[in-house]
């Protein structure tokens, strides 16, 4: 498990926060289509926090695109390196993120995240923080909506319906199993939005939530214990 400290120079304050998203927004690609759903490689990431200690355990999980088997995986353990603030989240995370790619000992491939892209109220989420920050491709998919608007999908798996930001559709709330709740897929960094919605139901062959995600989420939960232990 690779230890980060919170970087020099890092955001200290919401106002220099928003400054950094508003600068960099103009640097995501949007009109690349990205790699082929169900191939190379994929890499979840997730995040665990132990607020008390003023702990974050970051995971990164290298999938098969083709198998959905696991490849590689790495995890990194940092301070909290910014206060919760909802549309500041990724300051929180990053830090730490990229430490655990780095300690992957392959090419993450195409990154999917457990929160937002563009979807986002300046436009630039997680997902599209850390694809300028690291140039590869990146998508968001979240539980829920954050605060865009959308209707309910049709029923069957694969039903979509824009999500929006006013008569903007920043997104889609995309069905990946029968009848169950949608998730919240949206561009992140060279990335389209129909390829963000196919990876995420080659992803999702029998949970509603990707399996990169869900293999995230297990490992750095774990790795949290470990690091508090």
């Amino acid at each position: 498990m690779t230890t980060v400290r919170i970087p020099a120079g890092w955001p200290a304050t919401e106002d220099e926060a928003r400054a950094v998203q508003d600068e960099w927004r103009g640097r995501v690609i949007l009109d690349e289509p990205g790699p082929p759903p169900g191939t190379g490689r994929v890499t979840g990431v997730d995040v665990a926090y132990d607020d008390e200690r003023d702990v974050v355990v970051a995971a990164a999980v290298v999938l098969d695109a083709a198998t959905l088997d696991v490849v590689a995986e790495a995890t990194a353990v940092g301070e909290v390196s910014f206060p919760y603030v909802p549309g500041l989240l990724a300051f929180r995370e990053i830090p730490t993120v990229l430490a655990a790619l780095d300690a992957l000992p392959c090419p993450p491939g195409l990154i999917v995240c457990d929160g937002y892209g563009v979807a986002h109220p300046r436009r630039f989420g997680l997902a599209s923080h850390l694809g300028v920050l690291t140039g590869l491709p990146t998508i968001g998919v979240a539980k829920n909506p954050f605060t865009f608007t959308y209707e309910d999908p049709d029923a069957p798996r694969g039903s979509a319906a824009p999500l929006l930001a006013g008569a903007d559709e920043v997104g889609r709330a995309l069905r990946t199993q029968p009848g169950v709740k949608p998730v919240f897929v949206s561009v992140g960094h060279r990335v389209d939005l129909d390829h963000a919605c196919a990876h995420t139901l080659a992803l999702t062959p029998k949970y509603r939530i990707p399996e990169t995600t869900r293999r995230a989420d297990s490992l750095c939960r774990r790795a949290l214990k470990e690091a508090t232990a």
